[in-house]
Formats: structure tokens, sequence, C-alpha cells
């Protein structure tokens, strides 16, 4: 096999490199954008050349500015579009950028399908090769702004001095030496490290010293993402793009490209290129004037000469749809230099385009491994499949969906059901989840204090009601969403652990669920089966939004901003409905007073209802999607889209609307006080908060600053909502199931909530009672039978209910 494929590359191969060295410089300076691309962001601005090299080129500065402001659609003809790499080139040349992206896919609109396949398979060598090329076109631009030297154009000056000065000739030119464009021809001819002579490298400038940028190369678009176990010794130095999850990411370290060493005998300054992570530092000094001498001068490093570059290593896991039946995930070490590291953190699900390399063992440990080597990945372009919220820019057609369902009076319904609409009913539960993503904002105070915005929920009931499909369904569409189990789970997996650096083997932390699912969502499966020392690690998590550890010398607080999304089953495995709601749930008050909302779901006997599921799930397994209902389902696309714009907005609760969260608030602690062991929340301080969170959640859905009593009445609503399969359970003589008797109370507590007056609005009454989730006819019922006994009076033209004293 890898012989057909050297016997297909082969010709390729033969080629010269500097036929390809010149190919590549022709399309540099003569690509253009095309006019239906519609995904360059770059600055695109005029350049100045100096010289003739270069085609293509505006004449006046004026001119390339008014054609850079024209729209696409009315560029008809490719000449009229500007130079996408002459352009970059020209901010490299301004040290305004740092990192040249060459796409093969503009390789191949050019025809060039060979100098593409030439790249893919030896893409190390055609790094050098393209910077060459860069380097040549860039001693024809000039920069457009005045360049403020760094520690390597001066050590440069003094190199090229003590050359001069050995050397009898003088080969700086009358300006300062800024960079590759004011050094002598013949000086940058040595200066190429490709074909400076071999025993005479160490006494020449590096390149990559003298280099203020990097190349990429990014594959071609249609070529499918592998997996990791996809990748075989047929890739080694090869150009491949795989898929996978980021597991853990390392600290950025600088790392050392171009070593710089000074002579304390002469003086002379030599300078040493590394390749490797590990490399072995000069000891003699090469200079002409120490070898004549007969002296071994003693080199020392300067730090000043010396060039660092940005390196961390992330370790890319597969993800579970990639794995085989019966094998266990593997995983890839990514070493990013440069601009490309600090792009992804853990948990991010990217894709990675880079070279497939091999690290031979070296020292001791070669002696061990013997031909055996380890393979690594060297990254070059990474594209995180699913961004946060705050880094979400959706185009001009997404937004503009988005505004036209903001308009639809529906769009609190229509979003809920258009989550898991394969999953039949829910609606309430699913209207919890919405409001689980969208969230409220976070309260920080002067002194400190800070009231977490994210929105728990647990999801407890009998097996087979769809809690597992549901939080599964959540993971996937957020973009920060990890799901995990509570058996399979510890309270070290859950916060956090300590391991050992592998590069310098000190103490570190790594994260677990909870902090990775910063700034998103922790799907904790099987909650009711976690052990209790574990889940009180959650506890923390769940209020402060933090972790604190105190391990191995390690004292430190991580960020754990996620929203919690629980599923457990009840005590007994289903619901016994001869205990008291307390005892099935079996869950400490101190955790479950942390979730906003607790859904009991209960699986009762209902031929109407069962009917109706039986279809529902036929029709799925048979069809392989939802029913075709009244509704069109919102795209997930367009859900997060959604979300990610209903986040912007901060709403706050005027002080009518406070005033009424009060009243209700009283009403719930004075309802749980006569339901007594049978109460079906646990009401507290922080039941309030929920009240108020998950208003300021449905007003941001609204799109709207402010919230109003309709958002209260929904939330209260959800708080009732989430406990009404008990409703037909529990019947005892301190738990009255009278809707009209149920309905009277609730308007009693309405109007004597109002200091200093008997009466009350009666469309407020009306609004605050059906959000509790009577019927109209119950309302309309209990509003007749209490005014035909004569216990309160209805205008309704002034819209007022008043009580008769």
């Amino acid at each position: 096999m890898v012989q057909n494929m050297l016997a297909a590359h082969l010709p390729v191969l033969l080629k010269p490199y500097n036929q390809y060295k010149n190919d590549l410089i022709q399309f540099l300076q003569n690509f253009r954008v095309v006019n239906d691309e519609s995904m360059y962001s770059y600055n695109l601005g005029p350049y100045t050349s100096e010289g003739t090299g270069v085609s293509g080129i505006e004449s006046s500065p004026q001119d390339s500015e008014e054609s850079s402001l024209l729209p696409t659609s009315s560029l008809t003809t490719n000449e009229q579009m500007p130079h996408k790499y002459m352009l970059q080139i020209q901010e490299i040349a301004n040290r305004t950028r740092n990192a040249l992206s060459i796409e093969l896919d503009d390789i191949t609109a050019e025809g060039r399908e060979e100098l593409a396949q030439a790249i893919t398979i030896n893409t190390l060598r055609f790094i050098e090769i393209a910077s060459q090329a860069v380097d040549e076109i860039l001693r024809t631009l000039k920069p457009q702004q005045p360049i403020v030297k760094d520690q390597f154009d001066i050590v440069i000056e003094q190199y090229m001095q003590l050359e001069s000065d050995y050397r009898g000739t003088h080969v700086m030119n009358d300006e300062s030496a800024l960079g590759p464009a004011e050094l002598n021809p013949r000086v940058m001819a040595e200066l190429d490290p490709l074909n400076a002579p071999i025993e005479d490298q160490q006494n020449k400038i590096p390149a990559q010293l003298v280099r203020r940028y990097e190349i990429h190369f990014i594959p071609a678009t249609n070529i499918k993402p592998l997996s990791i176990r996809e990748i075989t010794a047929a890739d080694i130095g090869h150009l491949v793009k795989i898929k996978g999850l980021v597991v853990r990411v390392l600290d950025v370290k600088p790392r050392v490209v171009v070593a710089c060493y000074s002579c304390e005998s002469c003086g002379f300054q030599a300078f040493q290129q590394v390749n490797s992570r590990k490399f072995m530092p000069l000891v003699t000094c090469p200079s002409a004037e120490c070898r004549t001498n007969k002296k071994s001068g003693e080199l020392y490093l300067n730090m000043r000469g010396t060039k660092f570059v940005k390196y961390q290593e992330i370790r890319l896991q597969e993800t579970a749809d990639q794995v085989p039946v019966g094998h266990i995930p593997r995983a890839v070490t990514l070493q990013l230099l440069g601009e490309v590291a600090k792009q992804c953190s853990a948990g991010d699900l990217v894709t990675v385009c880079g070279v497939f390399l091999p690290t031979p063992q070296t020292g001791f440990h070669s002696f061990h491994a013997g031909l055996v080597a380890d393979t690594f990945l060297q990254g070059m372009h990474i594209e995180r499949n699913k961004k946060t919220y705050e880094e979400f820019i959706p185009s001009v057609e997404v937004d503009n969906q988005v505004l036209e369902l903001s308009k639809d009076a529906q769009v609190y319904e229509l979003l809920a059901k258009s989550i898991a609409p394969e999953i039949y009913g829910h609606l309430d539960v699913k209207k919890a989840l919405l409001l689980l993503m969208v969230g409220a904002p976070l309260r920080r105070f002067q002194d400190g204090v800070r009231l977490r915005g994210d929105i728990h929920v647990c999801l407890m009931g009998d097996p087979g009601v769809a809690k597992s499909q549901l939080l599964k369904h959540i993971a996937t569409i957020t973009p920060r969403g990890v799901y995990t189990t509570g058996k399979g789970s510890s309270g070290v997996g859950l916060t956090a652990a300590v391991l050992r650096d592998p590069l310098t083997n000190e103490l570190m932390l790594e994260g677990g669920a909870l902090v990775i699912a910063d700034m998103g969502v922790a799907c904790i499966d099987e909650f009711d089966k976690m052990d209790e020392v574990d889940r009180t690690a959650i506890h923390e998590v769940m209020e402060q939004q933090t972790v604190s550890i105190a391990k191995a010398g390690i004292t430190t607080t991580l960020n754990a901003r996620a929203a919690v999304l629980a599923a457990a089953n009840p005590a007994y495995g289903r619901y016994n409905k001869k205990k008291t709601p307390s005892q099935n749930i079996n869950l400490p008050p101190a955790l479950l007073s942390r979730f906003d909302l607790l859904f009991l779901l209960i699986d009762t006997p209902s031929e109407t209802q069962d009917f109706q599921l039986a279809k529902h799930v036929t029709y799925v397994h048979r069809v392989g999607k939802h029913p075709e209902d009244d509704f069109h389902p919102v795209d997930p696309q367009l859900i997060r889209a959604y979300v990610a714009k209903a986040k912007r907005y901060n709403p706050v609760i005027p002080s009518v609307v406070s005033k009424y969260v009060v009243n209700n608030y009283v009403a719930m602690r004075d309802k749980e006080k006569k339901a007594g062991e049978w109460a079906e929340n646990y009401t507290s301080a922080r039941t309030l908060l929920s009240i108020l969170r998950l208003s300021q959640a449905l007003a941001r859905i609204r799109f709207s600053n402010f919230v109003e009593h309709a958002d209260v009445d929904e939330a209260i609503r959800l708080l009732e909502s989430s406990k009404s399969s008990l409703r037909e359970e529990h019947h005892s003589k301190n738990y009255n199931v009278d809707p009209v008797a149920e309905i009277y109370r609730h308007v009693c507590e309405a109007i004597h909530g109002m200091e200093g007056t008997s009466e009350a609005v009666l469309s407020d009454v009306e609004r605050q009672i059906l959000g509790r989730g009577y019927s109209h006819d119950q309302w309309t019922k209990c509003l007749e039978e209490y005014e035909q006994l004569n216990i309160w009076m209805i205008d309704r033209n002034l819209d007022k209910i008043r009580l008769v004293a």
C-alpha cells in the first residue's frame, strides 16, 4: 500500500523545489479574491511595491481604496477584485500581521493541482519553500508606516557590523537593518540556511530570526475530517484534517526557536536553530578569530538575541460517534506553535489541520524503544465546531431569521416545542430547558457578593419518561455541553484532579466535568445513584459557581459557571404514591433547594394519553422523524442563534412587579405550611431568587429589558406545574383538591396582598389564576358561584373585584 502511494506521488516529488518556489511566488502575487467568495475577513487595503516584480498593483492609493470599498456583487470580473495574499504580505511588511494562511482551495482554483498535492504530501518542506517565496516578495515591498526597531533588529545590526569588520567589506545599507528588505542581497542569500555551506551554518543568521511571520497551510474544504484511528503510517509528513474533543490543555510556555550565543573571548555571536523540544547547546566558539588563535572561547546564551515562540500542547480524543463497538477512544497529542496556540480550551469540539509527524526517542529511552516512535500532530489551523454564545456572530441571513422569529407572539412555545420534537409531550419540561439555556444575567454588588444567573433543573421521574434523551439533546445543541453519569463520575472527576505536567514534571490541576462546562451546561444523568461524598462536591458549584481546591500544596479556586441539568429516579425506583414527596425524592434539602425547578414525572396509566404516546412513538420509529404537527420545528442552529441574541439583554424588575413577586412568595410559603408533610415544594429564599431568574429569562426570550407581570405568572406556573402529576394522587385532610375552593383562596390572597384596600384589578387576578394552571372554565365557575353567595362584587366595566365586608 505504501509502495503504491509512493509510486503515485513520485512524479510530484521529483520536480525541482526551485520551480515550486517560483510557482508559489506567482500564485501569491496574482491570486485575487473570487467573486462568489464571501468568507474572507481580511483587511483589504492598498499596498505599495518597489519594483516591477508584482503584477496587478494599483497605481493610485485612492483608486485602490475605492475598489476595496465596492461590494462584492458590483465587481464583475476577477481582475477588479483585490489581491488576497499580497494584502496580507503587505501587512506582514507593516508588522501588523504575524501569520500567513494559504488555502489549498485557492491553489486548486488557480489550476495548480500538482502544487497543492505536493504541499499535502510534504508539508514541512513546503513551509520553508513558501517562507523563501514570501521573503523574495517582501524585498519588493515597503512598509506603509514607520517601523519601531525591536531587539532582533539590534542583534542583526551588531552581527552585520562584526561581519563587516571580519571580512573588511561594508555589507550594511545606508538605512538601519529593519528586516529582509534592508539587507544586502548577497548577505540575504547567505542567510538562507538551505543554501549556506554546512561547515559555516552556525556563522549565519538563521532565517527564523529574520522572519517575523508564520506560514500555515489549510487543506481543501471538501476533504472530510478523519478520526484519530483512521490516520496511519502512510500519513507521516502529510497535511491531515482530524476531528476530536479537547480533553486536556496545558499551559502556554515559551519555546526556543533560535538560540543566540556570545563568545566571552572575541565577542562573536553564534546562532543555533532549534527544531525540537530538546537540543544540545553550543560549547565552542565557531568564529574565525578563535579558530586562528586556537582558542576555545566559552559561549554563553544571549537571551536578548534568542527568539522564543508560544508553545502549547493539547490532548485530542475521539468523539463517541467515532469509536467502534467494543473499543476505547484513542487520543493524539497536538503541538501548537506561535499564533495557533491559545485557541481552544478543554471540552471544545474542534477540527484541526496539521502535519502528522513522528517523535523518535532520544537518549536512554531510545535503547528501550528501538525503532518505535511516538507520533504527534503539529497544528496549523483550528476551527471550533461549537462557539460560545459570546463569540457567536450570526450571518445576515440568520440574524434576519432571528428577528422574524422574535415577532411571533408564540415564540416561547414554538422554541420549547422545537427542543427534541421526536419526544412526545413534556411541554412544560421543554419550556424549563429553554429557560435553562437562556438563563438570567449575573448580578454583582459593590461589596463583592454575586448572585448567579444560571438556572438549575432536576428531572425526577419513573423509568421510561425520556429523561436521558432530553439530557443528551441539551448537551448536543448547547455550545459547551458536557454529559456524564452519576455512577461513572467521582467527586474528583466532576471538580478537578491533580496531575503531573509531562513537560516540566510539576503538579498541575486538570478540570473535571463541571469546570470544563464553564459558561455552558453540565448534564448529570443517574443523579440519585451518586455517592453522597461525591454529590457534596456539587453544592458549591451550584450556588457559588466555583470549585475550591486545596490539594498537594495547590490552593486555588476554579470557575464553574455552569447550569446543572440533572436526571434521577425516585428513591424506590418508581414513585411510591403511599409515601410523601420528601420520602420519594430522597435528596437532602441543602441540595434540593439549589435547583430552581424540580420536575416530578410520574408514569400514570391513561387511555387517551397512552394512545397518543404509542401513536407518536410508532410513527417516529417507522418514519425516522417527528410527525408533521401543526407547527414547523425551529432548526437547532437557529435556536442557538436566538439564544445567543437573547443573552445580550439584561432585564430589570420594576418596583410594581417586585411587589407582585413578594405577595406571591408569601402565598406560596403559606400554602406549603398548610399542606404539611404532603407539601409538593420546598420553598425557601432560594425559591424567591428562582422566580426572579425565571422571570428574567422569560423577558430575555421576548428581547425585552423589563420584566412584566406575565413573566412572573409564567415562572410561578412552571413551579406549580412541575408537581402537577402529584395533585391527582395525594388526598388528605390537609390537602384540598377542589379547584373552585382553591381559586377562591388564591383570589382572597391576591386581594389581601393589596395594602389599604379590599379590591383588586380583575384582569390581574385572572392572569395570576390562569398562570397557576387552572382552566378558564374553572375561573368563570368560581366567579359566578361566589358572586351569587355575595362574597364579592364584580365590576366588569371598571375591571375591579371587591370583597364584601
